[in-house]
């Protein structure tokens, strides 16, 4: 049995050193008190049973479960193949659905005069298509000339704007055009220099 003495105060009573009296089991000598001076928390009551390790062991593989790992493995490429057209796609989708929405929301809260612009601008075009009887060229040079010449008198400030992006794209290809010209007939000459300085004595 097991005699405990401390101090009468509770929490000083874990600070402080305590002698232990221990009783022995049925057919033991019963132990010598022991002196070394013991913290009661120290002391363990019960004896905690050996810890066991869990072991966790995988579960056997079903029929199902093979089928559906052998058909990822089957479909793998064509996934990644979809998530990167997926992502290439998207943000197009994306655009043009706003494009849409914004159509939507222009048109169904218009500024003033726009249907009657909009039946002018489409007059022109069709006047642009009984004028170009004929040839292939005038019919897709006077419609669009027409429309753009109307479109230019309702929104000045726009056609100003699309007109000078256009130039400046235009000015930027004649430019890397005529670079490249430019090195081809110097790549040229040099290659005729060489022949010509190869075949003189």
């Amino acid at each position: 049995m097991l005699k405990v003495t401390g101090s009468a105060m509770p929490g000083a009573a874990s600070l402080l050193p305590i002698t232990i009296f221990a009783a022995a089991a049925a057919g033991e000598q019963e132990p010598e008190p022991t002196r070394s001076p013991s913290l009661r928390d120290d002391l363990s009551l019960y004896t905690a049973p050996p810890q066991q390790k869990a072991q966790y062991e995988e579960p056997e593989a079903g029929q199902l479960e093979q089928t559906v790992a052998t058909l990822r493995k089957f479909t793998e490429p064509y996934t990644g193949w979809c998530q990167g057209t997926y992502n290439t796609v998207k943000p197009k989708v994306q655009s043009v659905v706003k494009c849409g929405t914004d159509s939507y929301a222009y048109l169904k809260n218009p500024p003033k005069d726009f249907y009657p612009r909009a039946g002018v601008i489409g007059f022109t075009g069709i006047l642009g298509l009984v004028l170009a009887r004929g040839s292939r060229i005038k019919r897709l040079v006077y419609p669009a000339g027409l429309v753009a010449v109307s479109t230019s008198l309702y929104y000045p400030a726009q056609a100003a704007a699309v007109a000078k992006s256009a130039g400046d794209s235009v000015y930027d290809r004649a430019v890397r055009s005529y670079a490249a010209l430019e090195k081809m007939v110097k790549s040229q000459s040099k290659a005729e220099k060489g022949t010509d300085s190869e075949t003189k004595p």
